[in-house]
Parts: C-alpha cells; sequence; structure tokens
C-alpha cells in the first residue's frame, strides 16, 4: 500500500486532503525558515514558496519514519504589490496588510515538493515500487478582496484566525467572507492543490486514486 506523508503542521492542509478522500499522515519538519531564505537569498515570492515546500519536503524526508512512503512538503506565499506576505503573527502588521488589500487583488503562491522514498531496488519479479523522484512546482491563483471597513478587520483579526495564515487571511474559515473571486485553483488559496498533488504522483508512478480511501 502507498503511503504518503504530509510534512505540514496546517489543520487546513490535512483537512483537505481527507475531505478529498487521500490517505495521509502527519511529520512536521523542523525546518527554520528564515534560515533557508537567508542561505539562498530567494526573495521571489513564487520562488520562496518553492524554496520552503522543497525544504520541507526533504527535512522528513530524511527521517527514518520517512522510509517507504512519498513526502509532500508545502508552503505559501501571498504576493501583494511585488511583495512577499508570509504569516503576520502580530495583529499590528495583519492589520496594516488588511487595511491595503481591501478592495485590491494579491497571487497566492502554493509551492509543492515531493520525495519517494520507496525503495527503487528490483523486486523478485524485477521489478521495483520506487522511483526515487524529487521535484515540484508551484500553484498560483490570484484572489481579489472585498472592500472591508476597519471595523470588520478589527473583529476578524480579534478572532485569531489570519495571524498564522500566509497573506493574513483564509478562504475556508471566517475570511471567506471577504473574498470576491479567484482565479485559479481554489485548493492552492488553501495550502494544497490537489490537481497538483495528482500530476507529482503521477510523476513517482502513483495514481492519486491509489491513495483513496477503501
Amino acid at each position: 500500500m502507498v503511503r504518503l506523508i504530509l510534512a505540514s503542521q496546517s489543520p487546513a492542509r490535512t483537512k483537505l486532503l481527507a475531505e478529498a478522500g487521500i490517505r495521509h499522515s502527519i511529520l512536521v519538519s523542523d525546518v527554520d525558515e528564515d534560515a533557508v531564505q537567508a542561505r539562498y537569498g530567494v526573495t521571489d515570492p513564487h520562488d520562496t514558496a518553492l524554496l520552503l515546500a522543497r525544504a520541507k519536503a526533504e527535512a522528513v524526508a530524511a527521517l527514518p519514519e520517512a522510509e517507504g512512503a512519498l513526502v509532500l512538503g508545502c508552503d505559501s506565499v501571498f504576493e501583494f504589490d511585488g511583495e512577499a506576505h508570509g504569516k503576520p503573527y502580530t495583529a499590528d502588521v495583519a492589520r496594516e496588510r488588511m487595511l491595503r488589500m481591501s478592495g485590491n487583488t494579491g497571487v497566492l503562491h502554493t509551492g509543492h515538493w515531493l520525495v519517494d522514498c520507496r525503495d527503487t531496488h528490483s523486486d523478485d519479479d524485477g521489478e521495483g515500487s520506487g522511483t526515487g523522484a524529487t521535484l515540484g512546482t508551484v500553484a498560483s491563483a490570484e484572489v481579489a478582496f472585498l472592500e472591508m471597513d476597519p471595523a470588520e478587520i478589527d473583529a476578524y483579526i480579534a478572532t485569531g484566525e489570519p495571524l498564522h495564515c500566509a497573506g493574513s487571511f483564509t478562504i475556508d474559515g471566517l475570511g471567506g467572507a471577504f473574498i470576491r473571486k479567484v482565479d485559479g485553483d481554489p485548493h492552492t488559496v488553501v495550502g494544497l492543490s490537489v490537481s497538483t498533488l495528482r500530476g507529482l504522483l503521477a510523476a513517482a508512478n502513483v495514481r492519486i486514486t491509489d491513495l483513496w480511501h477503501s
């Protein structure tokens, strides 16, 4: 049976996979995102999302628990006015960002990286299950926001939801009330594109249906 490990502690990502019927377990990486970015000097939001997704996937793939499994790392970065916005963490940062985002448009980039940790040696029939694949891609979606008044923004921040989300918003929670439309795969905005995962799995000779709950 094919095993998929999600190298992410995001409740939204694991919920998305579960609702898509995809069997998986969770093994969180201990990646210092700031250190990774400083090491490679990457500032482009698109490239940053892919770099961090790869760092997470490869960190978990190196653990003994990942042996024989496929490991998926993901990371999301919101691009607004040419700037990369990760998680705001503080109310002040979230408020400043949301006031600027009100009535405007940005792009959410979600990097995906898959590592095939299955054995590549041939079995008795001369066939090996693992491919040794390590590859990734970025799925991006444009997000258009409605006008938000300061009182709504303060109320939203008070819930704590936007503080730990890339770009200071969600689409699958309270923040969905402020999104006018999404141009692209909505799953990308949640933090994991299932159709993108399907393509990565295919490169490792795995059908996404092989991971569906029976």
